[in-house]
């Protein structure tokens, strides 16, 4: 809630308004200026609602205070505030209708909640009357949604309808974000009261523990501890995950890390938390990570974890993980992670931001002060002897030179969305990025057809950054009908194709563990015609490209056109993602395929059933 709000009388407090105008006004409170969302029966009278609030608040320039974006799909609503909630750092709005249109942003939803993204979801609902009837497009909101989301909350009480929504923005945002869902009955939202203006549910437990995180502030006790831990590290290395940018403490991170000269590695989450183009930074560690970043986490003697959970696709066997590594600390705001996968010797609950901030107040305060000479000079052999790497010399394209090519050009400072397969992990090992927020993916659900609502939705979030999305053949199919959204509302996204004919990472999991039987994977007959597709949908600029000579030019073309530019590019079937550490395996087990170096003699072997998924 708006601390304005907060210490000044609301100026339509007593005003006697509809349900459906207290929802949109506090949205309008609470700073929203854009929703995403596709109307339906249940949820018209708050639909009305924003049209009338919007015709009646025209900015001086004519424009909508709060637009309504109308995808062609729910869940592309979801992934639209996804998308929009990452490059922002807001709070994403999704308001859909009861029944099928609260049922498709299931899969945003917990999307949202396992990248521990803040959107809000208004579901209109039936009446309060009808809940239970099996009413026409009648669903089960609070059952379905409270077990993929952070809280789900129905409201059938009209005098709590004020306080439940200023709530819901509240829980999405505080603490671990996620998103909140509102289930509102259509009588509710045509209900008439008096406007309070003000107003929360007591959510005394959560309140509670959140305040109790947030007060928990380094004491020199502790911050002692840490660096005596440090003070007997020869190879320190930070591994940052997402939680770095959800708590905007990116900054003070690359400050710990350069006043005290420790590289940094990321994960698929936390890319952009460091600059990868700075000496210090060894990009992504993990499944599919550079073989430099996974090196260094076999060699480093203390592991500072921040913001991380050690998940499966980067501790796929947590005894194995860092097996040099004398002492582990770790920074969350999550009690809930401390010790869940990899037990730690050093840990801290509390706002990451402040807590690195005072961690190098610390540090100055004692003088700390330690050389890593020989520790940089070994991270940057790393990085030259086991750099990325492929066939340059194939008369096929390459999907890795593609986005070589695109990183040149953007120079690291445009938002890349993706979708979910092998194009998804190129994107992120050959991608630069300079700031946190440019890089947008499903990460923990591993979700395809996120990249164009995403990258949608981003492009509303950050209108004057170049935004691109890089997509597969398969994933695209899953929401291709946001093309049309993307022409409709004139937005200049960029979205490219790497076609290899199929679902190329589940054909890589088959040529390695089961013996090349492509079963369901291969699309090479699919009859579909991408390019007219797009062009169908309004894209002016919409081109193929095969020719591997034609690449550059192609390509700069695409990225310069002035507005909606598509391309679709026919790449090497048989390219892989490489480096790989197979599922339940050590980092001395990485698979480093055809052209990047390895630095232990691999036999690759099968992993364990249990380890498949």
């Amino acid at each position: 809630m708006n601390k304005e709000i907060q210490t000044k009388k609301h100026p339509l407090s007593g005003k006697k308004m509809m349900g459906a105008d207290m929802i949109v006004q506090i949205l309008a409170d609470e700073g929203v200026d854009t929703i995403f969302g596709y109307s339906g029966g249940a949820i018209l009278p708050t639909y009305d609602a924003v049209f009338r609030f919007n015709k009646e608040n025209k900015k001086d320039n004519g424009d909508q205070p709060m637009p309504l974006i109308v995808p062609a799909n729910e869940q592309g609503a979801g992934f639209m505030a996804s998308g929009y909630a990452r490059a922002s750092g807001k709070v994403g709005v999704v308001m859909v209708t009861s029944g099928p249109g609260a049922t498709n942003t299931v899969t945003p939803i917990r999307d949202c909640m396992a990248d521990s993204i803040p959107i809000v979801v208004i579901c209109g609902q039936v009446p309060t009357t009808a809940i239970g009837t099996d009413a026409f497009q009648e669903a089960p909101v609070s059952a379905i949604m409270g077990a993929v989301s952070k809280h789900i909350l129905l409201v059938t009480d009209p005098e709590r309808l004020e306080s439940t929504i200023r709530s819901a923005f509240e829980l999405a945002k505080t603490g671990r974000p996620g998103p909140v869902v509102l289930d509102i009955p259509k009588d509710i939202q045509n209900w008439e009261g008096k406007f309070l203006g003000e107003g929360t549910l007591p959510l005394t437990g959560y309140r509670n523990r959140l305040n109790a995180v947030m007060s928990n502030t380094l004491t020199d006790e502790t911050c002692g501890k840490f660096y005596k831990l440090l003070d007997k590290s020869e190879k320190p290395l930070i591994y940052a995950g997402g939680g770095v940018i959800n708590a905007n403490a990116s900054d003070s991170m690359r400050k710990f890390s350069t006043t005290y000269g420790i590289p940094i590695v990321t994960t698929l989450m936390g890319l952009g938390a460091s600059d990868t183009t700075q000496p210090l930074s060894l990009h992504m560690l993990g499944m599919h990570g550079t073989a430099s970043a996974n090196y260094a986490v076999e060699d480093c003697d203390f592991l500072i974890t921040i913001g991380a959970r050690f998940d499966d696709r980067v501790a796929g066997d947590p005894v194995g993980f860092a097996p040099n590594a004398k002492n582990i600390a770790h920074f969350d705001i999550d009690i809930s992670e401390i010790n869940k996968v990899k037990n730690v010797d050093w840990h801290h609950i509390g706002d990451l931001e402040k807590d690195l901030q005072d961690l190098v107040k610390f540090g100055k305060k004692i003088n700390h002060k330690k050389n890593y000479q020989k520790w940089h000079e070994h991270i940057a052999q790393l990085k030259d002897q086991y750099r990325l790497n492929y066939d340059r010399e194939s008369d096929l394209i390459q999907p890795y030179e593609v986005i070589e090519e695109i990183n040149n050009l953007s120079g690291g400072e445009a938002i890349i969305t993706t979708g979910v397969g092998q194009h998804q992990m190129w994107a992120a090992q050959y991608f630069d990025f300079k700031e946190p927020r440019l890089w947008l993916t499903s990460g923990s659900m591993g979700t395809m057809g996120f990249g164009l609502p995403a990258a949608i939705g981003a492009q509303f979030a950050q209108p004057d950054r170049l935004v691109i999305d890089i997509d597969g053949d398969a994933s695209i199919r899953m929401n291709i009908g946001e093309l049309e959204t993307a022409t409709t509302y004139e937005l200049p996204i960029k979205v490219i194709i790497l076609n290899n004919f199929g679902d190329g990472m589940v054909r890589q999991w088959q040529k390695l563990y089961y013996k090349g039987r492509m079963s369901a994977s291969d699309k090479s007959l699919h009859r579909k015609d991408f390019v007219k597709t797009a062009q169908a949908d309004g894209f002016k600029y919409s081109q193929k490209l095969d020719k591997k000579k034609n690449l550059k030019s192609t390509i700069k073309e695409f990225i310069e056109f002035k507005g909606s530019a598509f391309l679709e590019v026919i790449i090497d079937p048989d390219a892989g993602v490489y480096p790989m550490v197979g599922p339940g395996q050590t980092y001395d087990k990485m698979i480093t395929g055809e052209w990047i170096e390895s630095r232990n003699s691999v036999i690759d072997k099968e992993p364990d059933k249990s380890s498949m998924f």
